[in-house]
């Protein structure tokens, strides 16, 4: 039976192919983006005859998402939504700014909530429904100058538990993707925080830990496919044997119950050592 899906940030990245992934099935796909001048990706999809119906969806916006999702509900309920928009904030914790934290967390977690609220009234009307929410690896493990980040994935992981078990009685499913690295335009968008630059204490540090990392989450980026991700997405929203969460990735695979095995300590000692950066260890 074919489900009215509904996508954030649909218009790039794990979106633009998750809705792809979900039009190519058969089904219908409500693909949400932000900036007008940037929903040419999904105007060419449609002119495929994909079932792509693009929607402006501002996440900061609550006037912008009811709009949204009253078109998308406008011929048939939400089955399901997949909540993918979002930005990086990268910066120390001591030095980035209010505004920065404001756009970290109004983006990714009060987005989030704002979409769940949107759609769940209708889903619990119909006693069914999916909600499969984009975090990742750092939403376990916190990465430097990444802090904003990885507190607004943190929220993202409790939300989601917390959901999974408050909508269940409802019929809705609740699922969590944690995507590693992947070769995405995500990157494209980061946000650097004004204060981190060259007068930065930190920038010292802070480059040799970037270059670092580079080089080592490069070797799994350049060869991981991003489709990993759109398929695991699909596979949460229709799978008769639902869980709430879908590890992407080699480097998530592995790291991940490394992260776990250890106290953050000898764990912090290991990653260190892998970079060649033994200051950060204790």
């Amino acid at each position: 039976m074919p489900l009215n899906v509904l996508i954030t940030g649909a218009n790039s990245g794990f979106g633009l192919l998750t809705a792809k992934t979900f039009a190519q099935a058969g089904h219908t796909v409500h693909a949400g983006y932000r900036n007008p001048d940037k929903a040419a990706p999904l105007e060419a999809l449609r002119s495929e005859g994909l079932a792509i119906k693009p929607v402006r969806i501002d996440i900061t916006d609550p006037a912008s998402i009811a709009a949204g999702v009253a078109f998308a509900e406008s011929e048939a309920p939400i089955d399901a939504l997949v909540n993918n928009a979002g930005v990086e904030v990268v910066g120390p914790v001591d030095e980035v700014s209010d505004d920065s934290v404001r756009l970290q967390f109004d983006t990714n977690v009060l987005g989030l909530i704002r979409m769940v609220r949107a759609v769940t009234p209708g889903m619990r009307a119909n006693g069914s429904g999916a909600i499969v929410n984009l975090s990742s690896l750092v939403g376990w493990m916190s990465a430097p100058y990444a802090g904003l980040y990885a507190a607004s994935k943190h929220a993202i992981e409790a939300l989601s538990e917390v959901m999974w078990f408050e909508l269940r009685p409802f019929g809705i499913r609740v699922a969590v993707i944690e995507p590693g690295g992947f070769p995405t335009s995500f990157q494209d968008n980061v946000v650097i925080d004004p204060a981190f630059n060259e007068t930065s204490p930190h920038w010292p540090t802070g480059t040799r830990f970037r270059e670092a990392t580079g080089r080592f989450v490069g070797q799994f980026s350049s060869v991981q496919d991003p489709q990993e991700v759109a398929d695991l997405v699909y596979e949460a929203v229709t799978t008769s044997t639902p869980r709430l969460r879908w590890l992407a990735g080699d480097d998530a695979r592995s790291l991940l119950p490394l992260y776990k095995s250890k106290e953050f300590e000898d764990f912090a000692r290991v990653m260190a050592g892998t970079l060649g950066m033994p200051d950060l260890a204790p």
